[in-house]
Order: C-alpha cells, then sequence, then structure tokens
C-alpha cells in the first residue's frame, strides 16, 4: 500500500508541474537572466520566492486549513467578495489571459521561426486551431488527465529540457554581464526577481490547482486529513521542486548568452537562438518540442479547472460543454496576438497577486486569530485599497495626487510593494478589533 501511495504522490505531483509550467516559465527566468547579468543569483532568489515558494504556500495552505476551494478560502472574508476574487481569477487564469497566452507563446517560438512574414497570419490561424483541439481533447476526459499529463506528456517534457541544459553546461555560451540598472545591487537584483515572479501567475493558478491535487489524493485512497495533508504536500514539494532547478539553470542560460546574441526583448528569443547555437537547426526542433509541450500541459490543466468551477457555481451547461466554450474564447483571444496578451494581463496581475499572498497568510495563521472573520476582513480591505491602486497605475490610469502621496509616504512603494504596508495594517487593526470585540459579533460561519 506504501508503494502505491508513493508511486500516486509521484504522478500527482509530475502532473502538478506540468500543467504549473508553461511557456511563460521559460521565458521570464531566461529575460531576467539576460538582464541581471552577474547577480542573476539573486535574481534568481527572488523569483523563486513568487514563482516557486508562492505556489507551494498556496497549495498548502489551503491543505493545512481545510478549504475545499478558493471560493470558500476567500469568502472568510466575505462570501460575496469570496465569488469576487475567485471568477477574477479564474477568468485570469482561464480564457482571458493564460489559456490564450499559452497557445501564442507555442506559436511564437515553437512555429513562428519556420515561417516568412507572410506565412504568419495564416500559420497562427492554423496553429491555434489544432493546438486548441487537442487541448479541449484532453481536458474533456479529466479522469485520464493523471495517466495522460503526469506518465507521459512530462517526462518528455523534462528529458528535453534536460537536454537542454546538459549542454549549456557542457558547452556555455559565455560569462554573465554586468546586471542591468535594476537588477545592479543585491537587494534590487532580488526584489526584480520577486516582481519577475509574478508574471508566472503560478501562486494564483496553485490555489485552483489546489483543489485538483487534493481531488487526485482522495480518489488515490487517501482518507484521513492527515493523510490527505501528507500527500498534497509531497506533491507540491516535488512538483516545485522540478520548477525550481529548471529556473536556475535557465536563468542561468540567460546570463551567460548575452555575449554571444546581445540583449534581447524577450526571453523567446533568448532561449531560440541559444539552442540555435547549441544545437543547430535541431536546437530549433527541440526547442519547440519544450515549449509545445509545456504550453499544451498547462492548457489542458487551466481548461480542466475552468470548466469544473463555472460548471458548479452557473449550471447550465455540462462540464464538456463549459470545456468547449472556454477553448473557443480562448482562441478568439488568442488571435489577437502575444503582445496584447501580456500587455492587457499586467494590471489585473498588479491587483490580483497581493491578494493572493495575504490569503496565504491568513490560511496559516488562521488558528492564531481563531479564524475570526474580522481578521480577514480588514487585511482584505486593506490589502485592496492597494491593489486596487496599483492595477490602476499599470494600466494608465492617472490617479494624480494619489500616487504622488503614495510614493512619497508609503513604504516600499518605490519597489512595487506599497500594498505590504497596508496589508500589515488592515492585519494589525483586525487583531485589534478581535481583542475589543466579543466572539459572536464577527465569527466566521461555523
Amino acid at each position: 500500500m506504501q508503494n502505491t501511495d508513493n508511486k500516486r504522490f509521484v504522478a500527482i505531483g509530475l502532473m502538478l508541474f506540468a500543467i504549473l509550467f508553461g511557456a511563460g516559465n521559460l521565458i521570464f527566468p531566461a529575460s531576467m537572466g539576460q538582464a541581471s547579468g552577474d547577480h542573476f543569483v539573486w535574481a534568481f532568489i527572488g523569483f523563486c520566492i513568487t514563482g516557486v515558494g508562492l505556489p507551494l504556500l498556496a497549495i498548502m495552505a489551503m491543505a493545512y486549513a481545510g478549504c475545499n476551494d478558493l471560493q470558500e478560502a476567500a469568502g472568510r472574508a466575505h462570501p460575496l467578495y469570496g465569488l469576487f476574487y475567485t471568477v477574477v481569477v479564474y477568468m485570469s487564469i482561464g480564457p482571458c489571459f493564460a489559456i490564450p497566452r499559452t497557445g501564442t507563446v507555442a506559436f511564437e517560438i515553437g512555429l513562428r521561426p519556420f515561417l516568412t512574414e507572410g506565412q504568419v497570419e495564416m500559420g497562427l490561424w492554423i496553429f491555434l486551431v489544432l493546438f486548441f483541439v487537442v487541448s479541449y481533447w484532453l481536458a474533456a476526459t479529466p479522469q485520464k488527465l493523471v495517466d495522460r499529463v503526469g506518465k507521459i506528456l512530462t517526462p518528455a517534457l523534462v528529458l528535453t529540457l534536460g537536454a537542454l541544459i546538459v549542454k549549456s553546461v557542457v558547452d556555455p555560451l559565455g560569462v554573465p554581464q554586468a546586471a542591468q540598472p535594476n537588477y545592479a545591487g543585491v537587494l534590487t537584483a532580488t526584489v526584480a526577481g520577486i516582481l519577475d515572479g509574478y508574471n508566472t501567475l503560478d501562486a494564483i493558478a496553485a490555489f485552483v490547482f489546489a483543489t485538483l491535487v487534493t481531488n487526485f489524493v482522495r480518489e488515490g485512497g487517501a482518507k484521513t486529513a492527515k493523510e490527505v495533508t501528507s500527500q498534497v504536500y509531497k506533491s507540491g514539494i516535488l512538483a516545485v521542486s522540478l520548477l525550481a532547478v529548471i529556473y536556475f539553470f535557465i536563468a542561468k542560460i540567460g546570463a551567460e548568452s548575452v555575449t554571444a546574441i546581445g540583449m534581447q526583448d524577450t526571453g523567446a528569443p533568448v532561449l531560440a537562438e541559444t539552442a540555435k547555437i547549441l544545437f543547430g537547426n535541431f536546437g530549433a526542433i527541440l526547442l519547440s518540442v519544450i515549449v509545445l509541450l509545456a504550453c499544451l500541459t498547462t492548457s489542458i490543466g487551466l481548461i480542466t479547472c475552468c470548466a469544473a468551477y463555472f460548471m458548479r457555481i452557473v449550471g447550465r451547461l455540462t462540464y464538456k460543454q463549459y470545456c468547449l466554450l472556454f477553448t473557443i474564447v480562448s482562441f478568439l483571444i488568442g488571435m489577437f496576438g502575444l503582445k496584447t496578451i501580456i500587455v492587457s494581463t499586467i494590471p489585473v496581475l498588479m491587483f490580483v497577486y497581493p491578494l493572493c499572498v495575504i490569503l496565504i497568510v491568513l490560511l496559516f495563521t488562521d488558528k492564531l486569530f481563531d479564524g475570526r472573520q474580522c481578521v480577514y476582513a480588514f487585511t482584505t480591505a486593506f490589502t485592496f485599497v492597494m491593489a486596487a491602486v496599483s492595477g490602476l497605475e499599470t494600466a494608465g490610469v492617472n490617479l494624480g495626487a494619489i500616487s504622488e502621496a503614495i510614493k512619497a509616504y508609503v513604504p516600499f512603494a518605490q519597489y512595487g510593494l506599497a500594498w505590504v504596508p497596508f496589508a500589515v495594517t488592515g492585519y494589525v487593526l483586525g487583531l485589534a478589533y478581535k481583542a475589543a470585540v466579543p466572539c459572536k459579533a464577527c465569527c466566521k460561519p461555523a
């Protein structure tokens, strides 16, 4: 029985890794590595805080707090907020941004280098049709997800990445150059890496995938809360450990590539050009395989989770019909192209991420304040204000005196972390309210 459990957590851990690891997880570390240069290790540490640590903590927090889903967890502040935040998260990691991004990134790196300019528009259309047809077929049969993703696609992805990494270690492209200004110091490089890690969207996605992982653990025979939590923890640690190893070597490749290919605008050409140098024409094909597998596995997981959630809260359509709906919407948005999708994602990301971080903290410290709703509400409300301001500023909305006051008086504003003191203030006020007001006045529902 123990051997079966071990095999199960390995399969689930590989599945979780594959779902979390999309092409964006390849692009952002490579770009960060180029920019951070001789400080890439410090940038990598920062990247791991948000790109590795937060996803793991999100998964663990959900299991630790015994939450059935993200809506229940966020709803501890208020049921309406729980619904609002969960819908925003699902639409962000679903058909509005992340799913279309998987298809367009796969095209940009995996196929576009082989096309002429005149073939790009038609090539994108044909590629996205095929990509999302396969995504729909695999997502529409979730009972086979662990076997297909965890046992077939993931090993192929890891082996392909391993070949590129080993070759880069044996035959490095060069030595890291001086870091760009925003990565020039140890602290600035680490903070920049933290913000770079936001781009993966893995922390908010992990809240959603935690439910999927927990369900598979229970289907595998875990019955007690302790057994479920243990299996979820082990699966999560396996998944994020693989992420951290790959992030390090991709960042290293980026840092060493500047002398060979020069500074690039994004991580996509960094990987494309280094693969060609390391493997020749075969390198381009190898990279195509990496990107396609990474994007496909992520797309499958996102469609699966989004369809299951909206079928539960809205109904009316069947699971497969929701899969089809989100697949079609993702295809249509994908036709706008990768650049439009990325630019549109950033403001939402700046709004969603701070709320994600404070939810993790609240779930882990729930027992310290007896699960009182007031602590959840105060902390969430204060964080919400600054997260909304950050999102609006990123979207280009001129807030005038508000923005100036924040930059002048709020700690960490220069690092893009002005929400942190607001969150701490809300948490402290929540604890003070808890101490001053009787439990029956603000307890969370039993």
